[in-house]
């Protein structure tokens, strides 16, 4: 008997991708087609003579599409592997697939740019649910009819769905999904044409902390890892890259090429980026110095010359100087060009006229202040509570105790301010074993 087109309903042809996900959708839960139960299955022409057997599904990547539309079949045909067109598929269920015409014009398959196999490619490959921020792996896969084609619109993750797919053939015969990610929320990173997505992923990515990121790049491994860094701005990755464990960073490091590490390290903030030098050979980071920008190296390197427990080798270089006669409308002004270094800012050194510390104002007291006020008015008789360059780190602990700041100004043998010390780096050099311990920043 012949099969006659399913209609879609009206929900799904009001349908806009983006909005709610398809597979909360009543009408795409009740019609979903499981790609691992799909395979084996056989490919009817139009009046139900079998033609061969479906070896996999072909569906086109595109960087504006959520739901990705099955472009065409892999079936085996006799001793031969074929494509076919998705243009030429009526109907597919759970009993195979049916072709629109009698006669089926068979090609040899050749993936075409933008297109991926779901079982080759996909299936039990690394994904990154953006919405859970995790890492999955898919143990099925899910298309439904949507409005006139089919798409992929789910992934299953879970023992259930793998014990399926390697028990009995009776399993897999209408699997009902437990734990299913719609596909809206997931990229494919690591697939052979992932990089057709980073336009789509960049959206997605924008949502998450830098935090979330890095803990997506820790798990991630091999062509993943790198279509996710791939997929982030140079400002984004240097936030994840600062955010991930150490032997973490150095293996990611160590999988770029010289000129991408290089780059990397010099968009971090220097003190995070010193801390990666360190871990690597002399050869190797003079390597990685000399192909950075002047600029950037030349701060790296004097970073690098002092100890690492000391505060001239955990400090960052970006530390925001203020004359005693400027205002606080033009040291507002001016703090705006630093908002890349908002998280490490949260006060303003004031200099004399010989450059030499005169007290250290928190941002809050800025807030406070009239923007006529010039910077001499809001420091205190009570002066700075700096450290030098060579202080030990127990020798800070104490300094920040004492203190009751969120951070400290280094100074030279001068008193000139060099750097500043978050007290999140006192408990990363007091606990080296523990990870990368980031305070919230009021401004941040």
């Amino acid at each position: 008997m012949v099969r006659t087109r399913p209609h879609p309903t009206a929900a799904l042809r009001r349908l806009r991708p983006g909005r709610t996900g398809l597979t909360e959708l009543a009408a795409v839960r009740e019609s979903l087609l499981s790609v691992a139960a799909l395979v084996g299955r056989p490919v009817y022409n139009r009046f139900d003579a079998e033609i061969g057997r479906l070896v996999d599904v072909v569906v086109r990547l595109t960087g504006d599409d959520d739901y990705p539309p099955v472009a065409g079949l892999v079936v085996k045909v006799g001793r031969r592997t074929a494509y076919i067109s998705g243009a030429q598929i009526d109907t597919i269920d759970h009993d195979g697939v049916r072709l629109r015409s009698a006669k089926v014009a068979l090609e040899d398959f050749e993936r075409r740019p933008g297109e991926v196999t779901l079982t080759r490619d996909v299936l039990d490959h690394q994904l990154v649910d953006v919405d859970g921020v995790q890492v999955i792996r898919a143990s099925d896969l899910y298309l439904a009819l949507v409005a006139t084609g089919y798409r992929l619109v789910g992934a299953e993750t879970g023992f259930g769905a793998l014990a399926r797919r390697l028990g009995p053939s009776a399993w897999r015969r209408r699997p009902v999904p437990r734990r299913m990610l719609d596909w809206s929320q997931i990229e494919p990173f690591g697939t052979p044409q992932a990089q057709v997505r980073l336009r789509g992923a960049r959206e997605d990515l924008r949502k998450l902390r830098p935090s979330d990121v890095a803990d997506l790049l820790e798990d991630l491994t091999g062509p993943a890892r790198q279509d996710l860094l791939d997929a982030l701005d140079p400002e984004a990755a240097a936030d994840a890259l600062e955010e991930m464990e150490p032997d973490e960073l150095e293996a990611l490091l160590r999988d770029q090429v010289p000129e991408r590490a290089a780059r990397l390290l010099a968009e971090m903030e220097p003190d995070e980026a010193a801390d990666a030098l360190r871990s690597m050979g002399v050869e190797e980071r003079r390597r990685m110095l000399a192909l950075m920008e002047p600029g950037a190296a030349a701060e790296l390197r004097t970073l690098l010359g002092h100890g690492a427990d000391t505060a001239g080798g955990i400090m960052t270089t970006s530390v925001v100087i203020a004359e005693p006669t400027e205002t606080v409308a033009a040291l507002q002004q001016r703090l705006r060009t630093h908002d890349e270094h908002a998280d490490v800012i949260d006060a303003v050194a004031v200099v004399d006229s010989g450059g030499r510390l005169v007290d250290d104002v928190m941002l809050f007291s800025l807030l406070c202040a009239r923007p006529e006020t010039q910077m001499s008015e809001l420091a205190t008789d009570e002066g700075p509570s700096p450290v030098h360059l060579d202080a030990p780190v127990p020798e800070l602990a104490h300094a920040f105790v004492d203190a009751r700041r969120s951070s400290l100004v280094v100074v030279d043998a001068d008193g000139r301010p060099v750097g500043r010390i978050l007290a999140d780096d006192i408990v990363d050099a007091l606990l080296p074993d523990r990870g990368r311990f980031h305070f919230p920043r009021m401004f941040e």
